[in-house]
Order: C-alpha cells, then structure tokens, then sequence
C-alpha cells in the first residue's frame, strides 16, 4: 500500500489532493501531517521536514517532492502516463525546479502552523 503524507491544512494542498482521493485510490492511504507526531516518527522527519514537501511511502522507501508525485500519478487511473512523461530526465529536472519554487511558497505561507513559530 502506498501512503501519501500531505498537509491538509494548506488550501492548495488540500484542493490538489482532495481530487486525487476521488479517484479510486483503493490502494493508497491518505495521512495529514498536520500536528501527526505519529508521521514524523514513522517517515523519521521533522514537522518542518514533512510541512516542506509531500511525501510518500512505497516499498517502505521514503521518496519526497518531485519523485513523490511521480510515484503517486503511477498509482491513479488517469494520471500514469503524467508519471511516465515527469520520469523523463529533461522533464524530470524541470517539473523539480518548478515543484521546489511551487513548495518554498506553498511552506512559507504555512510554516505558521509549526508550533512556535
């Protein structure tokens, strides 16, 4: 089973993933990183660690950000051939600048739902 680790508290977070729980996500578990000391135990990272990037689990491997989508696109029915068209190395390196500058925002908004900040 995969598991995805999102923040359902962020708006465009929750909006995207939302979405893909529609599909037939049968195989796929859905875990909010929102204040889970029980995610960040089990992917062994830090709430800001988990806040920065989505994260999945497959295979007991944890993969994060661009590889995480990827990963997740594999497993829903309309999406795979977008897991084969990012998994192209020129693609891939673009789709990663592009999640990195997309997730640096989407954290900075958010970061205040980490306790003391």
């Amino acid at each position: 089973m995969l598991k995805v680790y999102y923040n359902n508290n962020c708006s465009v977070c929750r909006i995207e993933i939302n979405h893909y729980i529609r599909k037939n996500t049968k195989n796929i578990k859905w875990i909010d990183i929102s204040n889970n000391k029980e995610a960040e135990i089990e992917l062994d990272k830090s709430a800001r660690q988990l806040l920065r990037r989505l994260h999945v689990m497959h295979n007991s491997e944890v993969y994060e950000g661009a590889k995480a989508f990827i990963i997740l696109w594999d497993r829903l029915p309309g999406y795979r051939w977008l897991s084969k068209l990012a998994s192209f190395p020129v693609v891939y390196q673009l789709f990663y600048i592009a999640y990195e500058i997309v997730a640096i925002f989407l954290y900075l908004k958010n970061r205040g739902q980490l306790s003391g900040s």
